[in-house]
């Protein structure tokens, strides 16, 4: 009888992965990470695996090593082909070897493979990375530990060599072999007000008096069911600041890592108050493959990603300019448009789009994203209408490079905005095509509402043109700013800006201080940023700095394998190689050498299982060393003999996220009767008109909570017609009972005022006095700004 110890898969084999352990220590807006893998081999066999982890695609991954039985292996960075031989010819010698590689196919996702690990022995496998934090709407730095990788979609042109093809076994949540553990250091000169986060924590332990360092820990018994994040609120998190890191003692100025490294940032103060563009051809590509069925969390109450998605579209289109041109593409294994060719927004086509949004499934199969972007960017353009694009997806495709190219050549003519939807959504997809055409991303995980971050983004695309950005320096003699980030072009109110520079020349003595100013126009009235910082920069031995601004210069020319131009693969490989910061062209590879057990046949191999989530979100994945095997998600594309399967949603369910849902709306054969209970606020924005209007019908009286009889006969007919009176009430009730999601209705009230000041003209004031006394409101009045 065989014995086995320590945890079992489901075939009764020893997993050789026995916990992952999580080291982070956030210093302001950076956050440096070290994880370790932790390895034992409980058999009397050598074995090989292969662990597949994600990572944010802005991740800077510098460090490498292993500790096995007490002995310290350090990895060396290395040309990624010559990387992959040695770690071969290291196994076939009977080696100890150990690679990290980033995925050929995604910028995040990675392969860890632990070679030669003999019986009985334990392995403790660590790598470290930095990477900037960004900032949410109310001033939140936000942290993600990813912890869920979707499998990805595979179609014929899929690299055949990405670790994305596994196929491993999948286990309920609950009985994962391998553990999880965090602990977080943060640190900040402006105060640590608060930190949340989605996964349960220990309560939070600050380190001192003045609340400048705190301490945070995963609790104990976390499932891979989402990926953990941390929000941290700080006293000052608006003020612009420069840090200024020492470069390496033994590298020779000039060089990037040799010379002092500065970070730069800024909040531009740019007004609320300019008026919005009304122009623009706005088109939302819409994901419609088969992962959209899922949940968008694990949650037993998360809402379906269509679903979700069904209703930001409804907001969109409703809160669109009147005068701008739209469409709706949904993709998956093929794509269909709304139009043949955007249309100008009137109620027409705005009724017409919104009677097939109500219809739209998660029914076209895989996720082909390409084919769609290009027929896109085929139409010809509209005069004086900018083309914006909006694009919601799960991101579980695997030609992510081809994607980011695509959009890159055409940035002259767009902006790309990308949204990424539930756990595990591929960053280097959604960050990479907003980067590529001057674009912003957002993530939309856990209880996050897909409608306030899209909104959000609609009034950044409706914002006027900042234009003349500049970026200049005020240094002593001697010393000059050599630009490491790429030229900035777009700035867009509520975003922080990061640049990285390298100070080249003589630096002075103590004391001296230093001027970086950000210069911007705007509607004819120039704007200036400025932050005096002393030239005295300061020693880290992660040199953290440096590492981002090498990632940061690699993202402008590390366009993967096959995608990257001839002219940047010699650079991108060179500097990869300078600062020590892994890409695209290069590899970790330690071997252990003292290890010297010539192997007998092939070594065995264990698949180590991941989670069963609901729906085709799939956590972190282990590999074994037996090549790869085409993996079969859901979004997989069809054949003759496997048709795509149309998945249609229940009219019956209705799924809610905090008391606010579209679901039965549109899902309703019944335009005017939504039939989705009492959710009034949902019902007065699906019925405003495409002008900003509401009409005076029994939909209104409905949510007003009135008879359409008392609204009739409190109409002051003489000061404005039915459609004038049924509008100031619809925008009285918003500011009365709506305060708590302004940001998703702030477009549709603007529009709604613009209307009213053109059709009641200097009748208003009377007009929103006999409604507020109607109402029995305590709304301000002023609020209609006379």
């Amino acid at each position: 009888m065989v014995h086995f110890y320590g945890l079992l898969t489901l075939q009764r084999e020893p997993v050789p992965l026995k916990s992952i352990s999580v080291s982070v220590s956030i210093y302001e807006f950076v956050a440096d990470v070290s994880a370790t893998l932790n390895y034992e081999n409980a058999e009397k066999v050598p074995l090989e695996a292969v662990f597949l982890f994600p990572m944010d695609e802005d991740s800077a991954v510098y460090s490498f090593e292993a500790l096995v039985d007490g002995k310290k292996i350090v990895a060396e960075l290395q040309d990624k082909m010559k990387a992959r031989t040695n770690y071969e010819k290291a196994i076939s010698w009977g080696h100890q070897a150990f690679l990290l590689e980033e995925d050929s196919s995604s910028r995040d996702v990675f392969s860890c493979n632990v070679g030669n690990l003999q019986p009985g022995s334990k392995a403790a496998v660590t790598l470290k990375y930095v990477q900037e934090l960004p900032l949410e709407t109310d001033g939140a730095l936000r942290f993600v530990l990813p912890a869920v990788l979707n499998p990805r979609y595979q179609f014929s042109g899929s690299s055949k060599d990405s670790c994305l093809n596994v196929k491993t076994p999948i286990v309920p949540v609950e009985d994962l072999p391998y553990t999880l553990s965090m602990v977080a250091t943060i640190d900040s000169k402006h105060g640590i007000e608060k930190v949340q986060s989605n996964c349960p924590l220990s309560p939070t332990e600050y380190l001192g008096e003045d609340k400048t360092s705190a301490q945070v820990s995963l609790a104990a018994g976390h499932k891979f069911d989402r990926d953990v994040e941390l929000l941290i609120y700080y006293s000052e998190v608006h003020t612009p600041s420069v840090v200024l890191e020492m470069g390496m003692p033994k590298m020779k100025p000039g060089r990037l890592m040799g010379d002092p490294s500065a970070m730069v940032s800024f909040y531009p103060n740019i007004p609320e108050d300019q008026p919005s563009n009304t122009c623009g051809e706005f088109v939302f590509l819409m994901d419609r493959s088969g992962s959209m069925q899922s949940p968008m969390s694990s949650q037993d109450t998360s809402q379906l990603r269509i679903q979700a998605a069904k209703e930001t579209l409804i907001l969109l289109l409703k809160s669109l300019p009147m005068g701008c041109y739209f469409n709706i593409y949904g993709f998956g294994s093929s794509y269909e448009a709304y139009f043949p060719k955007s249309v100008k927004y009137t109620q027409q086509t705005m009724e017409e789009a919104l009677g097939r949004v109500k219809l739209m499934q998660a029914d076209l199969g895989g996720t082909e994203i390409l084919a769609p972007l290009q027929n896109i960017y085929r139409g010809p353009s509209i005069p004086g209408h900018p083309l914006q694009l909006f694009v919601f997806t799960d991101g579980e495709v695997t030609d992510t490079f081809s994607v980011i190219k695509e959009v890159r050549i055409n940035r002259q003519k767009h902006r790309c905005f990308a949204f990424g939807i539930g756990e595990g959504a591929s960053t280097s997809l959604i960050k990479g095509i907003a980067r590529a055409s001057g674009g912003t991303s957002e993530f939309i995980t856990g209880k996050d509402r897909m409608q306030s971050k899209a909104l959000r983004t609609l009034k950044r695309s409706l914002q006027p043109v900042v234009e003349d950005v500049s970026l200049s320096w005020r240094l002593p003699p001697g010393l000059s700013a050599k630009m490491l980030s790429p030229e900035q072009t777009v700035i867009f109110r509520g975003q922080r800006l990061i640049i990285y520079a390298q100070l080249t020349g003589r630096m002075p003595a103590a004391e001296t201080t230093g001027k970086v100013c950000l210069k911007y126009t705007l509607q004819g009235k120039t704007f200036e940023d400025k932050v005096t910082f002393p030239l005295q920069p300061k020693p880290d031995v992660n040199f953290t700095i440096h590492r981002l601004a090498a990632k940061s210069l690699l993202q402008t020319k590390d366009m993967g394998l096959r995608e990257t131009p001839a002219s940047d693969k010699k650079d991108a490989l060179n500097l990869s190689l300078e600062s020590g910061v892994i890409s695209s062209f290069t590899a970790f590879i330690a071997i252990n050498k003292e290890l010297n057990k010539p192997v007998q046949g092939p070594l065995a191999h264990r698949d180590i299982p991941r989670p069963m989530l609901l729906g085709a979100s799939t956590p972190l994945k282990i590999r074994c060393r037996s090549g790869f095997r085409k993996a079969l998600p859901s979004d997989r594309p069809p054949s003759a003999s496997q048709p795509i399967r149309r998945v249609m949603c229940c009219e019956a369910v209705s799924f809610q996220v905090d008391n606010y849902s579209l679901c039965g709306l549109i899902n309703h054969k019944d335009r005017h009767s939504p039939g989705f209970g009492e959710n009034h606020l949902v019902q007065l924005i699906y019925h405003q008109n495409a002008n900003g209007s509401w009409d005076l019908n029994e939909d209104l009286a409905k949510v007003l909570g009135v008879s359409l009889e008392e609204i009739t006969a409190a109409h002051p007919a003489e000061l404005v017609d039915s459609s004038g009176w049924a509008t100031i009430l619809a925008v009285i009730w918003l500011h009365g009972n709506g305060k708590d999601l302004k940001c998703e209705w702030e477009l549709l009230e603007r529009k709604a005022m613009a209307w009213m000041r053109v059709h009641a003209g200097s009748t208003m004031p009377l007009v929103v006095k006999a409604a507020i006394t109607f109402l029995k409101s305590s709304v301000d009045p002023a609020i209609f700004a006379f």
